[in-house]
C-alpha cells in the first residue's frame, strides 16, 4: 500500500495564527485597549497551539525552516501568556515572581536575536516572508527598548510596527491560500 505524499501546505495556518495574534496584541501595545482575556486566549489557542501544529506538519513535509519557525513562535506565544498569567494567579511569591521590565527586555532580546537569524533563512524565500521576519526582528528590539527605558512612546511605536508585521503575515497566509485555490498568482508575494 503506497503512502500519499501530497500534503496540504500548513504555512497559512501558522501565518494566520501568528498574524492575527500579533495584530491583536499590538493594538494593545499601540494603546487602543488594555490587555484582556481575548488576547491571552488567542495567544494560547491560535498564536500558540495552531502554530505548533503547523510546525509539526512542516516537519512531516521535511521543511526545517517551517518547523523551527512555527513551533518556536507557537511556544513563544504560550510562554508569553504564562509569563502574564502566573502573577495574576498569585504565583508571583517565592521562587516565581512577576517578571521585571529588565528581565522582560532580556526575554524579548533573545527572541529578537533568534528572529534575526531566522530572517537570514528567508533570503532565499519570497519578499513578503522577508518583510515579516525583518519587521518582527525590529518589533522584538523595540519592545525590549520600551521595557528598558520605560518609554510609553517606544511601546506605542512598537505597537504600530507590530500591527504592520502581523498584517503582512495575514496577507502572506491569504496569498498562499488564494493563489493555490486559483492555480495562479492572484495576490503577489514577490517570488524569487
Amino acid at each position: 500500500m503506497s503512502q500519499l505524499n501530497n500534503y496540504a501546505n500548513p504555512a497559512p495556518l501558522g501565518l494566520m495564527g501568528f498574524g492575527m495574534t500579533t495584530v491583536l496584541l499590538n493594538i494593545h501595545n499601540a494603546g487602543f485597549f488594555p490587555i484582556s482575556a481575548m488576547i491571552l486566549a488567542m495567544g494560547l489557542c491560535y498564536g500558540g497551539a495552531a502554530q505548533v501544529i503547523a510546525g509539526i506538519l512542516e516537519f512531516k513535509k521535511g521543511n526545517t525552516f517551517g518547523l523551527t519557525a512555527f513551533t518556536s513562535y507557537g511556544f513563544f506565544w504560550i510562554s508569553l501568556v504564562v509569563l502574564l498569567l502566573l502573577p495574576e494567579l498569585g504565583l508571583e511569591t517565592g521562587p516565581t515572581q512577576a517578571t521585571s521590565n529588565a528581565f522582560m527586555a532580556c526575554y524579548l532580546i533573545m527572541w529578537g536575536i533568534f528572529t534575526g537569524f531566522m530572517f537570514i533563512g528567508t533570503l532565499r524565500g519570497n519578499r513578503v516572508l522577508q518583510f515579516i521576519f525583518a519587521s518582527l526582528t525590529v518589533l522584538f528590539f523595540l519592545l525590549a527598548l520600551g521595557d528598558i527605558t520605560h518609554s510609553a512612546l517606544i511601546k506605542k511605536i512598537a505597537g504600530y510596527e507590530g500591527i504592520i508585521c502581523g498584517l503582512s503575515a495575514i496577507y502572506l497566509a491569504m496569498a498562499e491560500v488564494i493563489n493555490e485555490q486559483f492555480g495562479r498568482t492572484v495576490l503577489p508575494i514577490g517570488e524569487k
